[in-house]
């Protein structure tokens, strides 16, 4: 019989992940190329760049995958391609525009199956395709797909403050796409809910029931919350029994998972109840997995015990923090 993995082996596992080592690639990144911090004019480490426009802002994102994943599952790569976008232009507060893609392939035989999953997407939540790149004589499958979109009021990742409770929302009507780590809630749901879902978020920051959140990412859900905590310079305490999870779902799995539909919020106390309300009346499963302080510590617990994930004084992650 095999033991579940202690708290520190979880801990560790999340710093040493593959989702999250990913994300550290950043910090090189933006370094070469003398990219500002939070005090740009369009700060980095936001799912999407929000540029001001007139009493809103536009939004601008863009989405590469693996090929080791176009090539095992090009249909469902090619629908990612929109919802993941989707996903971070709702993270910020968003309404999608339109998207565009690149795509290279070694013929059409190998480029239909990923086109027909970038048409389903768009067709599911009702995002035009209006233009983009084509190869269809390459050495093998390559995509990426960039999106528009638009704000009145922004959610970021600067702006989760102490005292703030940490909000976890994840629909888990779906299934794992094994052996990838993808839960996908979203291709056989009906579309209507689905569009109507991705819009919770627009209304919340409308609303101004909160101005901080991220979809969960590949970097996973305490993955996701270690950037969003760095880029608002704060730290948290994250409760592991309180995460939403499906039932049979092993927590150590669950926890690199990267749901179709997954999102963290940094909601003031006061507004948690509404915020919560938005997500369950829908069928949504959501909680509060935690709370913000003014440390710059990152921690997990099991209800008993707690292991440090991340000191944000000691090393960046995704070098976003910084005030210049």
């Amino acid at each position: 019989m095999t033991l579940p993995p202690s708290l520190a082996e979880i801990a560790h596992g999340i710093r040493n992940g593959r989702g999250l080592a990913h994300k550290r690639d950043i910090d090189a990144v933006i370094g070469r190329l003398g990219l500002g911090g939070r005090a740009a004019a369009v700060p980095l480490g936001d799912d999407c760049a929000a540029i001001p426009d007139g009493d809103g802002y536009l939004l601008l994102a863009i989405e590469g995958f693996m090929d080791g994943f176009v090539a095992a599952d090009p249909y469902f790569a090619g629908f990612c391609g929109v919802m993941v976008n989707v996903s971070d232009i709702a993270a910020m507060g968003g309404r999608p525009i339109a998207v565009v893609d690149a795509l290279w392939s070694r013929d059409q035989s190998h480029a239909d199956p990923v086109l027909a999953g970038l048409r389903a997407g768009a067709e599911t939540f009702g995002v035009p395709v209006v233009g983009g790149h084509s190869n269809t004589r390459n050495a093998g499958e390559h995509l990426a797909v960039a999106i528009l979109g638009r704000a009145k009021r922004l959610l970021t990742s600067f702006d989760a403050m102490p005292g703030d409770s940490l909000v976890a929302a994840i629909d888990l009507r779906g299934r794992f796409r094994d052996p990838h780590p993808y839960w996908d809630a979203a291709t056989g749901a009906p579309a209507e809910r689905l569009r109507a879902d991705t819009a919770i978020l627009a209304g919340i920051a409308e609303d101004g029931l909160a101005k901080a959140a991220k979809d969960i990412s590949m970097a996973g859900l305490v993955g996701t919350a270690l950037m969003l905590l760095e880029c608002s310079r704060v730290g948290a305490a994250i409760r592991l029994d309180r995460i939403p999870r499906p039932e049979g779902i092993g927590l150590a799995r669950w926890l690199t998972a990267f749901p179709s539909f997954g999102y963290l919020l940094s909601v003031p106390p006061s507004n948690v109840a509404p915020v919560l309300r938005r997500f369950t009346d829908r069928g949504i499963a959501a909680s509060v997995i935690g709370g913000v302080d003014a440390g710059r510590i990152a921690t997990v617990s099991d209800g008993t015990e707690e292991a440090v994930v991340w000191d944000f004084a000691a090393s960046p992650l995704i070098g976003c923090g910084q005030e210049t």
